[in-house]
């Protein structure tokens, strides 16, 4: 398949804002997938390069609308029913957090209806169907034309500026089962490519007040580590411990929270018991409150971040019953340097009560993951 590269990325970046004012030296208070068995079809991506033209300089298209994980399918509805709910599911996808919850908000919509014509202008959208289907033919012809049946066109700014239009166009006059089986075989691929891009589009939102790659040049030639956060996160040395917080807009309602910590003496073998030892004295003798860990939902074990040895838990936080409930998702992970005779603790913890937390799960994975040794 053929790949029309676009001119810029599927979803705009949020514009740099004027950088907030920081006090290095104080810290805030603090708030009291199943697989089918069917064929898998790896599909080319025709990405379009704009949507409609603008008419006589003036963009008319409204603003779109909604969230950037929120996706709108639109299908006929004959094709659609026998499968509909197998592939929202696909879609939706699974993240743990404190609780289950979709990845995706994924919801179907009947091009019939009057109230599609609404709907279309939401910020994303995957239209499934040929090239002759009015809810794919304006993505098709958006991405130069005739494109080469199976295959995933994604068009910016089609009916609305900000939006991003996938389509999954099948062959003309393909029989209904032979269509349904490419719709089943794409939805992996569809999740990758919808995940892949929300990805990029979280880290790009983070990072709108810029990287503070002052700080972790400073960091790497004065305590011998790097971690790159964002200008927005204020960084205090509570010695030996280094902690990254941002709790803005209001810590009653968002924190998120990173430490770094060192020991000079190496373990043979990194456990779960160390790891969670070691996290529980640094919470209790560097952080505002107390936390306790609930181990009903636990991952842990080695892995290699960077090219080192790495040992990651992720598990649940709570105050203790005695205290104002609240709780929230972690990521803590040992890092082991020999070049410095170091192992390294970064923990990351999250409060973002009543509210998704994959896009801050994004965050903090995307910052954990930026950690290095100084010293190659």
């Amino acid at each position: 398949m053929h790949t029309r590269a676009p001119d810029r990325a599927p979803f705009r970046s949020p514009s740099p804002g004027r950088r907030p004012q920081r006090n290095r030296g104080s810290r805030r208070p603090n708030p009291a997938r199943p697989r089918r068995a069917a064929r898998r079809w790896r599909l080319g991506i025709v990405l379009g390069v704009a949507g409609i033209a603008s008419v006589a300089g003036c963009d008319r298209r409204p603003l779109s609308m909604g969230d950037v994980n929120a996706i709108v399918v639109t299908a006929a509805p004959e094709f659609w029913n026998p499968i509909g709910e197998q592939v929202l599911d696909a879609l939706e996808g699974l993240v743990v957090t404190v609780r289950d919850e979709a990845a995706f908000r994924v919801s179907y919509q009947d091009p019939a209806d009057e109230v599609w014509f609404r709907l279309r202008l939401l910020k994303q959208q995957l239209g499934i169907g040929s090239a002759s289907d009015p809810w794919v033919a304006a993505a098709v012809d958006a991405s130069g034309g005739a494109v080469e049946a199976p295959t995933i066109v994604q068009v910016p700014d089609l009916w609305s500026r900000g939006q991003l239009v996938t389509a999954l166009v099948l062959p003309e006059g393909i029989d209904a089962d032979a269509g349904r089986e490419i719709v089943l075989g794409s939805v992996e691929e569809l999740r990758e490519i919808f995940d892949a891009q929300y990805r990029e589009w979280v880290v790009a939102r983070m990072f709108v007040t810029g990287p503070d790659t002052e700080l972790a040049e400073t960091l790497r030639s004065d305590h011998g580590f790097s971690l790159l956060v964002p200008e927005v996160y204020e960084y205090t040395l509570s010695d030996p411990v280094h902690i990254f917080r941002n709790d803005n807009p209001n810590p009653a309602d968002l924190i998120r929270q990173f430490s770094v910590s060192w020991r000079s003496t190496v373990p043979e073998e990194v456990t779960d018991e160390y790891l969670l030892d070691w996290r529980a004295q640094v919470v209790a003798d560097h952080y505002d409150f107390p936390q306790v860990v609930n181990r009903d939902r636990w991952m842990a074990g080695p892995e290699e971040v960077g090219g080192r040895q790495a040992y990651t838990v992720r598990a649940i936080w709570e105050n203790p019953p005695d205290e104002f409930p609240a709780a929230g998702p972690f990521i803590t992970r040992t890092v082991t340097c020999p070049q410095q005779q170091r192992i390294y603790l970064i923990d990351a913890w999250l409060y973002a009560p009543g509210v998704d937390k994959f896009e801050y799960m994004i965050q903090l994975d995307e910052i954990m993951n930026s950690f290095e040794c100084a010293g190659g």
